[in-house]
């Protein structure tokens, strides 16, 4: 009797829907509310004064404010509104003076992507400032503006002030609250984290832990940074931040202890919790901490770690020349600018990326100088969104815009066929502008889907051409997207290679250092082991994010990235492994053979010589023997199971 056939089901694979699902992210509301009156309150100006155009060009400055406000700290927000705003107005005054000029406005776009390109990868704010300056030439060499030529980059920009306005309205009612509330939150990540030791959820705890330590960090010393002497909350925000150091290095060892002997006391977590609280409300006082006896050396190490934090949070006022930068401030202004300008000028990455965002902006105004397509500003204005290079893979950007643009323009066409032109467009522009952080947060085609209503309704008016604009930007957005893919994408052959074995050997290299650090460097070295741990764990929290970006791609580059994904674990837990051999030998434990720790370095650098040698893994059978009950074995069996990956191909 034949066998019934099964019903093929026909579904998409999983690296092409990854992005339609959306982020399990809380809606901003701050934002929300603030993107409402800034998009809005410029047009119904714009209206009272019977200069609706005017409106329009302020609400398009003030809707690149929304898009740049990213930060947390006001003081960094500043940075990331202001300083983009000035690249966006050099963006439209010169997009402005090539507007109708033909081939002479193709070379000049071509020529500002290649400069937008290369400055987005020095960091966030030089990212969003890139990204205007070519959005706003792109929109200025396709829109006629208002004479003379200096209004329109005068009118973006108090836009983007006006949003910088409403943001530091609450400055002066919270000013370190971002900072304090993101020191708490790394304090309730290591609560979690020692909730999960002895358990699989472990990994993915440490890994939040990282995230949230980058994050405050990044904003303690980014604000310290910019202000002169030591402010004692400021100060007390960075001793409180560097004694979660020693509880997140004893994790490791309160992981392995959990492996071995059971569950640690929940005490420990609830108190982590309690400095936590203590944090957000700024309490001070004598702690009161109920541990139990500690016995075991990790056991120890958490004890004292606990009680030296309890210590440090709930002190008035720490001392304001005993508190370093225990994992290094950052370095003066003209250093800083000098190894920028060396990476942008210098750095193959930077001119690739360069040339692959001038290609495809070259050839999308060729086009559309050649073939007669209305208002084709769009077909650009796609391009540059697409190859935005930290939104993720550009394949998938480009479909995921083709998907987002068809959605947005139902909601366009809705509107602009049904909402009558003047002064109803402020109380729609108020719900679609609500609309963008809180589908921002949700993914990319959310986003996107959220910001193409509000484009095209400030472009009808300032073009008033109502209906007639909704096809065109269809077609404009698949050509654009279709330029993306074809010269963005499938001329350039590293879009085929997981992009991440160079930088993931490095890491692997850093590993073997940190390894003889660990156990054969001075004994008095602590600040150069956290400055070696914390940029291994920053280093592989990148290297996660970008085998998270190559998973999206097509075959073979998302397959071959799912392969290699184990290997970035197992290096993640050879430094846990390290770490909490380390926090041991400190607390009493016999300290490992030197050749011990020799033999394990050796190994760690072979395996970053072959992953620099090779795409395919290939598996390695490492020996690596030593004392089976010595503080190293746990870190040898990680090796190992590293090796057993992946290693040099030697056959």
């Amino acid at each position: 009797m034949a066998r019934p056939a099964h019903p093929v089901r026909l579904s998409p694979p999983a690296w092409l829907t990854a992005g339609l699902k959306p982020a399990p992210a809380p809606i901003p509301w701050a934002a929300v509310l603030r993107a409402a009156v800034a998009l809005s309150a410029p047009l119904a100006v714009g209206l009272a004064a019977d200069r609706p155009a005017y409106g329009a060009l302020v609400s398009m400055g003030a809707l690149s404010g929304v898009i740049g406000d990213t930060a947390d700290a006001y003081r960094m927000r500043i940075f990331n509104i202001a300083v983009p705003q000035l690249f966006g107005a050099i963006g439209v005054t010169l997009g402005t003076l090539v507007f109708g000029h033909g081939w002479l406005a193709v070379g000049a776009l071509t020529l500002i992507a290649l400069v937008s390109g290369m400055i987005s990868s020095i960091g966030a704010v030089a990212s969003v400032s890139g990204l205007l300056l070519l959005l706003n030439a792109v929109v200025g060499a396709g829109l006629p503006m208002p004479d003379p030529w200096w209004k329109a980059p005068l009118l973006l920009t108090l836009g983007g002030l006006f949003v910088l306005v409403l943001t530091l309205l609450g400055w002066p009612f919270r000013r370190a609250a971002p900072e304090r509330a993101a020191v708490a939150a790394t304090y309730r990540t290591v609560a979690a984290l020692y909730e999960a030791t002895g358990t699989p959820a472990y990994d993915e705890r440490r890994q939040d832990v990282t995230a949230s330590l980058n994050q405050a960090y990044d904003l303690v010393l980014a604000r310290r940074a910019r202000q002169h002497g030591r402010a004692p909350s400021l100060v007390r925000l960075l001793a409180q931040l560097n004694v979660v150091i020693p509880l997140v290095e004893a994790a490791p060892a309160a992981h392995l202890r959990a492996l071995l002997y059971g569950p640690l006391s929940p005490a420990v977590p609830a108190a982590v919790r309690e400095l936590a609280d203590a944090v957000d409300e700024g309490r001070t006082g004598a702690p009161a901490l109920e541990l139990p006896t500690p016995e075991r050396p990790a056991e120890k190490a958490v004890d004292h770690a606990l009680r030296h934090a309890a210590t440090v949070v709930h002190q008035a006022e720490p001392d304001l020349y005993d508190v370093g930068d225990r994992l290094g401030g950052p370095a003066a202004l003209q250093v800083r600018a000098r190894r920028t300008a060396r990476a942008v000028l210098l750095s193959g990455a930077s001119w690739r990326y360069g040339l692959r965002l001038a290609l495809c902006i070259g050839l999308a105004q060729a086009l559309v100088s050649l073939i007669a397509v209305p208002r084709s500003y769009w077909v650009a204005l796609t391009v540059t969104f697409v190859m935005k290079p930290d939104f993720g893979s550009v394949f998938s950007r480009a479909v995921l815009r083709a998907l987002g643009t068809a959605v947005g323009l139902v909601l366009a066409a809705l509107v602009l066929a049904e909402v009558p032109r003047g002064w109803w467009d402020v109380p729609v522009m108020c719900l679609l502008a609500a609309l963008i952080p809180a589908f921002s947060a949700k993914g990319y085609a959310f986003q996107t889907a959220a910001i193409t209503p509000v484009i095209l309704l400030l472009s009808d008016t300032l073009s008033q051409q109502g209906f007639d604009l909704v096809l065109p930007r269809l077609y404009d957005s698949l050509i654009g997207c279709g330029i993306t893919l074809i010269a963005g994408y499938l001329l350039w052959p590293e879009s085929w290679s997981t992009r991440v074995g160079d930088r993931l050997a490095d890491s692997v290299a850093d590993t073997a250092a940190y390894v003889a650090c660990a156990f054969g460097g001075p004994r008095d070295d602590q600040g150069g082991r956290l400055r070696a741990r914390r940029k291994l764990y920053r280093d592989l929290s990148t290297v996660r994010s970008e085998f998270q970006r190559a998973l999206t791609e097509p075959p073979p580059t998302g397959p071959r990235a799912a392969a290699w994904w184990p290997l970035v674990v197992a290096v993640e837990r050879i430094v846990d492994a390290t770490t909490a051999a380390r926090i041991r030998v400190h607390h009493g434990a016999p300290a490992p053979d030197p050749d011990e720790v020799a033999a394990v370095t050796r190994e760690l650098r072979e395996l970053a010589d072959g992953l620099r040698r090779t795409d395919t893994l290939f598996a390695v059978r490492a020996e690596l023997p030593g004392d089976e009950d010595g503080v190293l074995a746990p870190v040898r069996g990680e090796v190992r199971a590293a090796r057993a990956i992946a290693g040099p191909d030697l056959r």
